[in-house]
């Protein structure tokens, strides 16, 4: 196998760089970039030490100074020996390194392919690798503890509970088949359903888990419509912090789609200002209208935007009409000044209507109170595991599907071995979730969503 090479650190300007080097050679081919102070020989180094010395280009000049650190295999996270040079953060020094560790023997590493590497020598199942990208991708304290309880391998025990309740009736299954002689209980519809049941719950319990997984990996994606000139933009620009969106007294000035990931409390909000929803013969604007709707039939929450200071007309009620049976917040804005809207039409039409000033910045802390209250899941607690990913999400489904399927053939009277088949390959799918037993496909899939260096 290649000895791999990849920069570990952010691509820009900072104090340290991390070059990562792993594989049979990752010693030897540090060495040749590498003169440490105290004439230390990087390949005679024992595990977990360090060394300061001088690094080398391609043609053996000195280039930077900084540490050199090793990690022996099997004790390193790719269970390989594995060798980190860390020199200044500049970005020219950074890739100049990198060139002569590539010109010294190592390929450049593939996205994901440490981690790979660490899941294929074993130190860590399928998903606590997939939990690596959400601990670096983790926007607050919320999501880093369920990123680093999934890395710990909370949805790995979960799920590895659930398939032994199958590999029980399995057992069960076998031993009736192979000794019907022997005094071994028959398993009939009636005890298979009730071993089973357990197991059914379980999995049901757990694949609930995944809307709020989903939301807590990549957070919630929230789009504010309404019609033309209600504060849409106004509020963006509140929630963002930024003028990211214009801001005039003109019908129809946001005709695209401006979106921005934000914190509001202890929620991650994927936010998108669209165009306003009305009937126009702007065919750009027309464009907009259609992008918008297509917004409000994906989006998580919606919050609809309504102006205080005028009545409600044929663009909000249009607007009404077109709202998806999603979660929705009926945001009153402008309401610092006269109301001429009728209130008591949004209160009885949506659960949650605040009053805000955009502009001034009022209402705020009540929209994020209103948020953390739909979003913020406190009694999922981290140890209890999520599915955080729609691969789990589809093991999950297809373990289900097949125990249904058993049991629906057990009750049609059919022979064993077809029960039998159908709860394994539920087995298996369980045991592709946590990668115990996965395609080089699956695999595949999974790293190459990671970012190179991890």
């Amino acid at each position: 196998m290649d000895t791999i090479a990849a920069i570990a650190t952010p691509h820009a300007a900072g104090g340290i760089a991390v070059i990562r080097i792993s594989g049979e050679n990752a010693l030897a081919i540090a060495g040749a970039c590498f003169r440490s102070a105290s004439g230390k020989i990087p390949a005679e180094m024992q595990g977990y030490t360090c060394a300061y010395g001088t690094f080398l280009d391609e043609q053996g000049r000195e280039m930077d100074d900084g540490i050199f650190t090793v990690f022996r295999a099997p004790h390193s996270y790719t269970g390989e020996d594995v060798a980190e040079l860390s020199c200044h953060g500049g970005i020219y020094v950074t890739e100049q390194l990198l060139r002569a560790v590539l010109h010294a023997g190592a390929v450049p590493a593939q996205p994901g392919e440490f981690t790979r590497r660490a899941f294929l020598a074993g130190k860590m199942t399928l998903t606590q690798a997939e939990a690596v990208m959400d601990v670096i991708g983790a926007a607050g304290k919320r999501e880093l503890e369920f990123a680093y309880a999934q890395q710990n391998g909370a949805l790995y025990h979960r799920v590895q509970q659930i398939t032994q309740g199958i590999v029980r009736s399995l057992g069960d299954l076998a031993a009736w088949a192979d000794y019907p002689e022997d005094e071994i209980p028959a398993v009939t519809p009636e005890s298979l359903r009730e071993a089973l049941a357990p197991v059914l719950a379980q999995l049901d319990e757990t694949l609930a888990t995944y809307d709020y997984g989903r939301i807590l990996q990549s957070g919630v994606s929230a789009v504010i419509v309404g019609k033309p000139n209600v504060g849409k933009s106004t509020l963006f620009n509140l929630l963002t912090g930024s003028q990211r969106s214009i801001v005039t007294e003109i019908a129809g000035t946001t005709r695209d789609v401006v979106e921005e990931q934000i914190r509001l409390g202890n929620v991650t909000l994927r936010l998108s200002d669209t165009a306003g929803l009305r009937e126009t013969e702007d065919v750009i604007e027309q464009m907009g209208v259609q992008i918008a709707e297509e917004r409000l039939q994906a989006a998580d929450l919606i919050l609809a935007v309504f102006d205080t200071t005028r009545p409600l007309d044929g663009d909000d009620l249009r607007m009404l009409e077109q709202l998806p049976e999603k979660p929705v917040i009926a945001i009153v804005n402008k309401s610092d000044q006269e109301t001429k809207l009728d209130i008591r039409t949004l209160q009885e039409r949506f659960g949650h209507v605040i009053f805000m000033a955009a502009k001034a910045g009022d209402g705020l802390e009540e929209l994020r109170k209103t948020v953390e209250e739909m979003f913020y899941q406190a009694k999922v607690t981290p140890e209890l595991g999520i599915v955080a990913n729609a691969r789990q999400k589809q093991c999950l489904e297809t373990a289900k599907g097949q125990i249904l399927q058993a049991l629906e053939a057990l009750d049609a009277g059919e022979m064993l071995d077809g029960v039998t088949v159908l709860l394994e390959e539920a087995a298996d799918a369980l045991l592709t979730l946590t990668g115990e037993r996965v395609s080089e496909a699956v695999v595949n899939d999974v790293f190459s969503r990671f970012c190179v260096g991890k």
